[in-house]
């Protein structure tokens, strides 16, 4: 017997974001529609105390910042659009994205000081696939926040620990810098933050 195997069918970026419904969050993969699960409760809480620790800073410091809810991170030369756990905009540079007035999306890394995501069952995702996106847009920092220990040994080492993971971009490429337990988190992005990788992992 000989089985047919369908092939998904690829939508652009456009037709990505005219098809969205509402109440469900999707990302667009190479073309492909995947719906994003319910994040555990857990994870909301690290999220959220993340966003709030990351907004008490910058305007500390009087950074024209903000964090917004659904806002979609664009490749711009591949159909396949992410919407991070948290994203900070520059919203001077706002004015410079051609996505931005009509739907909601960024594609400069002028226009993104600062992307976290949360590791969830699918950290490849984070440790792969939208690495890799973040850093040809040209993003400056990126964090992987694996509060569960659960990414990759070659990623995070062996045995597996809860790891803060910050990616910062020099000469185009993402250099990386590992921080757990009493470490102090060292971010370019906000110089004088003043938390610990423990911190973050006693948020739940």
């Amino acid at each position: 017997m000989v089985q047919t195997v369908t092939k998904p069918q690829l939508l652009t970026f456009e037709e990505f974001v005219e098809c969205k419904s509402e109440g469900k969050l999707y990302e667009l993969y190479d073309g492909v529609i995947v719906e994003m699960p319910q994040p555990l409760g857990e994870h909301e809480d690290v999220t959220s105390f993340l966003a709030e620790k990351v907004m008490v800073e910058y305007l500390r410091l009087g950074l024209p910042y903000r964090i917004p809810k659904t806002v979609l991170v664009k490749s711009p030369d591949a159909e396949s659009a992410y919407s991070p756990d948290v994203l900070v905009l520059n919203r001077p540079n706002l004015v410079n994205e051609p996505l931005w007035n009509k739907k909601s999306t960024v594609t400069q890394g002028a226009s993104i000081p600062l992307v976290i995501a949360v590791v969830s069952s699918n950290w490849r995702v984070d440790y792969l696939t939208k690495l890799k996106a973040y850093e040809e847009i040209g993003i400056p920092e990126y964090w992987i926040v694996d509060y569960l220990g659960i990414g990759g040994r070659m990623f995070i080492g062996n045995p597996k620990q809860p790891t803060v993971l910050i990616h910062e971009l020099i000469d185009g490429e993402y250099q990386v810098t590992l921080f757990r337990g009493d470490d102090l988190i060292v971010s370019s992005a906000l110089p004088e933050l003043e938390l610990t990788a423990n911190q973050v992992f006693q948020a739940v």
